[in-house]
Order: structure tokens, then C-alpha cells, then sequence
């Protein structure tokens, strides 16, 4: 008997809260970023493909370099995002610090930029440096005579290596300096951006 009065009144008290209807799935969000990932793969595939072949061995080095950093630095801004602390730039932003309300607007949004910075970006150039690599990796072949498949081994490993050990070097950075990684980057953009 006690227990069923427990629970006509638990879900008198719990009937009362609405349930919020939640959308799980942005489409709008889905679709826009898949146009803006074809767009971006298609410019860095472009460099990867015509540029690197034709360019001198150090310049291509330096482009590789290039699309490790870029993944490696939009890594970190994607995890400052989640972690940022938005006490701090809702006060920056009262204060009218530059570039602190579109700090808020980031955090605010923490899932989406994350996924642009982390997965679109930091993807795109993983997947760019690794097959520019090999472009790399057959053209020292042809100019030193040794085997295709060591060099082209020797140099994805390489790629790879500095990637990871890159992006977790970077993780833990961006973890302990969230909010100063993104107040750096959206300094930055407030240069372009205007509200």
C-alpha cells in the first residue's frame, strides 16, 4: 500500500515538468557541413595533387608540414572550445573585450565548431598530408633509385608519427590553456568577423 502511494505521488510531481522535445538531428547543420567538407577536401586535394608534384622537394616537404600543423592547431581549438570556460568569457564580454562575445557564441555552439575544427579540418589534413606523402615518396623514389614501397613506408610512418604525437602534445595543451587557445583564435577572427 505505501509503496503504491510512493508512486502515484512521484508521478504526480514528475508529470508536472513538460518534457522538452529535443532535436537530436541538425539537417541543416548535416548538409551544410558536408557541402563545406567536398569544398575544402577539393581545394586541399587540388594543392596535393598538381602543386606538390610539380613543386621542388623542400617545397613540398614544407606543404606537408603545413597540412600536419594546420590539423594539429585546429585540433587543439576544437577541444579549447569544449573545455573553455564561459564564466570567464561572458565577463570578457560585459567588459567588451575584443572578440569575447564571439568566444560565448562559440562554447554556446561547442558541438558544432568542435566538429568543424576537430573532424573537418584536422581529418582533411590528416588525410591530405598522408596522400601528398606518398606523391612525395614517389618522387624521391625516382630520384634516388631505391624501392618504391620503402620510401613510401618510411615516409607515411613518418606523417603519421608527427600527426599523433602532434595532436596529443597538443590535446593535453589545449586542455590546460582552453581559455587562452580561444581567446587567441577568436582575437583572430574578430578581425573578420563582424556581429
Amino acid at each position: 500500500m505505501k509503496n503504491k502511494k510512493y508512486k502515484e505521488k512521484y508521478s504526480k510531481k514528475t508529470s508536472k515538468k513538460p518534457i522538452k522535445n529535443k532535436k537530436l538531428v541538425d539537417k541543416k547543420w548535416i548538409i551544410t557541413i558536408s557541402i563545406v567538407t567536398f569544398l575544402i577536401s577539393l581545394f586541399f586535394s587540388f594543392l596535393g595533387e598538381v602543386i606538390i608534384p610539380n613543386a621542388h622537394i623542400i617545397i613540398s616537404f614544407l606543404l606537408i608540414i603545413t597540412f600536419i600543423l594546420l590539423g594539429i592547431i585546429f585540433d587543439m581549438i576544437g577541444i579549447s572550445v569544449t573545455v573553455a570556460d564561459i564564466k570567464t568569457f561572458n565577463s570578457m564580454a560585459t567588459k567588451r573585450v575584443r572578440g569575447a562575445h564571439l568566444a560565448v557564441k562559440f562554447i554556446k555552439n561547442s558541438e558544432k565548431v568542435s566538429s568543424f575544427c576537430n573532424d573537418v579540418i584536422g581529418d582533411i589534413c590528416g588525410i591530405i598530408s598522408g596522400s601528398t606523402g606518398i606523391t612525395i615518396a614517389l618522387v624521391i623514389s625516382d630520384l634516388t633509385n631505391i624501392n618504391s614501397l620503402i620510401i613510401t613506408l618510411l615516409v607515411t610512418a613518418i606523417i603519421a608519427s608527427l600527426t599523433i604525437g602532434g595532436k596529443a602534445i597538443g590535446k593535453s595543451f589545449a586542455i590546460n590553456k582552453s581559455n587562452t587557445i580561444l581567446y587567441k583564435f577568436v582575437l583572430f577572427l574578430s578581425f573578420f568577423y563582424k556581429k
